[in-house]
């Protein structure tokens, strides 16, 4: 009667153990682009942890790795400076899908960073000085070229690096050289003004919103970021001081699910971690070279539903042979485990 009962509070016990030790946990990752190994590497959003090459070195034909999107289908899209074109990779698994924008195409030379608009269709800033200093639009389903969104040179747009849409639609976009960010309209690409001016040769790259919906500007070459009113670009404050908790040639600043700002440093080879709010450095989240780094480029934070086994494995094992207590069991749960 004892093992009876035994059995009866034990088993359910086994199922939860169990459960937790099989169940996948859907974690959100931090996806980097690894620029010089022509590579994008994942890592765990809550620890840093390097998991695995998310896209392989070289896989569809990537070359020198620059902008990251989720895109609607939640498949990743790359920009491939080297080669000159937009890869797509699955989502979940990272494999090869497709060269979603052939090289050149549209004109398209030297994509840096890579945007989907409202109206779902991407849009890529195309930097080479002597060919193009452009925003390129594509068809967000099929990726063929639909139009030059920005022209050449619109509004002194000399060397765009990154882009992003604001909570009013329209399209921001960093010049580089012109130490300034230039707004379009978000629905035609129409010049509508130079929304923030920045120290000269601080050389603007990456650049997102922020959740108090203020911009957040990666400054590559003074190795700060810098904040603006996300409605009238006024300068607030210097987020991030130079060179804080050794930044050094930032490319993308991006928040984090915990509220956190996350930047890559392209010459530490790195990421680190501000508080989200203050923009104090919090600590190293990746360091330099973690699981074959090289080169940390743009961010994309993505869910992740790798199978993470639990601690109470062990607890689940050997619970199952005290209350089964047979072979025949322990050999089938030695073959699940193989």
């Amino acid at each position: 009667m004892r093992f009876f009962n035994f059995c009866q509070i034990s088993l359910p016990l086994v199922g939860f153990a169990l459960l937790g030790w099989i169940a996948p946990r859907a974690n959100a990752a931090l996806l980097v682009g690894s620029y010089y190994n022509n590579s994008v590497l994942r890592y765990d959003e809550k620890t840093g942890e390097f998991i695995d090459d998310f896209v392989p070195s070289g896989s569809g034909g990537l070359k020198g790795s620059t902008g990251l999107t989720i895109g609607p289908d939640k498949n990743l899209y790359v920009s491939s400076i080297l080669s000159g074109s937009i890869q797509r990779y699955d989502g979940k698994t990272g494999n090869f899908i497709s060269t979603f924008v052939p090289s050149g195409s549209g004109g398209l030379d030297s994509p840096e960073d890579l945007v989907f608009g409202p109206d779902n269709n991407l849009y890529v800033t195309s930097i080479n000085s002597r060919t193009s200093n452009n925003v390129l639009r594509y068809d967000g389903q099929t990726g063929a070229f639909i139009n030059a969104f920005v022209p050449s040179g619109s509004g002194g747009l000399t060397a765009p690096f990154g882009l992003s849409f604001g909570s009013d639609g329209n399209l921001y976009v960093s010049s580089s050289l012109t130490d300034s960010v230039l707004r379009y309209n978000g629905q035609t690409g129409a010049f509508i003004d130079t929304f923030a001016t920045e120290e000269k040769g601080s050389e603007p790259d990456g650049l997102s919103f922020g959740p108090d919906g203020n911009l957040y500007i990666a400054n590559f070459r003074t190795n700060n970021i810098l904040r603006y009113n996300g409605n009238t670009g006024a300068f607030i404050d210097t987020f991030v001081p130079s060179g804080s908790g050794g930044l050094n040639g930032p490319v993308k600043p991006i928040f984090g699910t915990d509220g956190n700002l996350y930047v890559s440093g392209l010459n530490s080879n790195n990421i680190l971690r501000y508080d989200g709010k203050t923009g104090a450095f919090i600590d190293t989240f990746i360091p330099a070279g973690r699981g074959g780094l090289n080169g940390a480029g743009f961010l994309a934070f993505t869910e992740d539903s790798t199978v993470i086994p639990e601690s109470r494995m062990g607890l689940a094992v050997l619970a199952l042979g005290t209350v089964l207590g047979t072979s025949k069991v322990l050999s089938r749960k030695q073959k699940a485990r193989s």
